[in-house]
């Protein structure tokens, strides 16, 4: 035997013990989440669970029929997407950055004598929920969406507020980047989609609605499997796996504002917040449509959880969206056992 295979050989049995630990340990932690996604069938509005850590699917679970390959609708969870898509198109040169103002690039689509405020509104904005202008979602959602033309409903509403002040949670607003990135990009935002996020190993978008213009609905109506939407926030937890921006992911998690209903922060179509004791950024669809992200640190590696709910049943007031946050914080304790 020549002495580089002697040397290799050492190696080998050197290194065997150090495999062998990281094998068990990863074992150890499949078995935990295993338990508790077993728990987790109490949760009877849970359609499937997926769970990642540094580098690999850990687990992956389907309740009441539904398994984690079946696309379904992650409604508001696609604001994460959206965001994503304004990352690429920024690094890719076809925008100028989160303070490029919107009315020039939506001039078609503005009001015959536009209030004097639309002129301030930075993508960012959009992104962040601090257009000002009235919320499109929850009450006004459905007049909104019966609209001949969404795109030109969404800035003739009246201003609640200045560009850049309070949060007003309005899928009109992500509407406008979807029309926007349709735009600059000279696709559908589905194509543009597929296209730039093609590289992420295991995402696919199976289904996406559009307005009566034919722009893909930014923010809502996306269908996609949980394992899916597992895949999209793994890239994020893994710097943006050379698809997303690794300066954009982090951009992406910086506090831009904070919600009125739940306090937490929010970044460009993330919320911030901690869960299971770890910093986490997560996106939050109606129904229960969840991707949580739990960055690295010190002695603890990335993760990111997927749940799909029911999309017929609010999440939030009835106290459901809570079960889904201490369902993550198990897995990540699980994770770490």
């Amino acid at each position: 035997m020549q002495r580089r295979d002697l040397l290799r050989a050492g190696l080998a049995v050197l290194a065997a013990p150090a495999i062998l630990a990281t094998a068990r340990t990863a074992r150890a932690a499949a078995a935990a989440v295993g338990a508790v996604l077993d728990d987790a069938q109490g949760l009877d509005r849970l359609r499937a669970v997926a769970v990642w850590r540094d580098g690999a699917e850990v687990a992956a679970r389907g309740y009441g029929g539904f398994d984690p390959d079946r696309p379904t609708n992650i409604k508001s969870a696609s604001k994460s997407v959206i965001s994503a898509l304004a990352g690429i198109a920024i690094a890719r040169g076809l925008l100028q950055g989160p303070d490029q103002r919107i009315a020039p690039l939506l001039a078609a689509d503005l009001p015959p004598d536009p209030d004097p405020r639309l002129a301030r509104i930075t993508l960012g904005h959009l992104l962040s929920m601090q257009a000002g202008l009235q919320r499109q979602s929850g009450p006004n959602y459905g007049r909104w969406v019966g609209s001949r033309n969404w795109v030109r409903a969404a800035p003739a509403a009246p201003f609640e507020t200045e560009p850049g002040g309070r949060m007003l949670y309005s899928t009109a607003s992500s509407h406008l980047v979807s029309a926007i990135l349709a735009q600059v990009g000279g696709r559908p935002t589905l194509a543009l989609a597929r296209d730039w996020l093609g590289g992420i190993p295991g995402f696919a978008i199976a289904d996406w609605e559009r307005d009566p213009q034919g722009i893909h609905l930014g923010g809502n109506q996306m269908a996609m499997s949980t394992r899916s939407l597992l895949a999209f926030g793994a890239a994020y937890a893994a710097g943006g796996a050379g698809v997303i921006p690794s300066g954009w992911v982090l951009e992406s998690w910086r506090r831009r504002t904070a919600s009125f209903f739940t306090g937490e922060d929010y970044g460009y179509g993330w919320f911030l917040s901690r869960i299971g004791g770890r910093p986490v950024r997560y996106g939050w669809g109606y129904g229960g449509q969840m991707i949580y992200v739990f960055p690295a640190a010190p002695g603890t590696p990335a993760a990111a959880v997927a749940m799909t709910s029911d999309p017929d049943r609010p999440s939030a007031r009835s106290g459901y969206r809570d079960d889904l946050h201490r369902l993550a914080g198990r897995v990540v304790a699980a994770l770490a056992a």
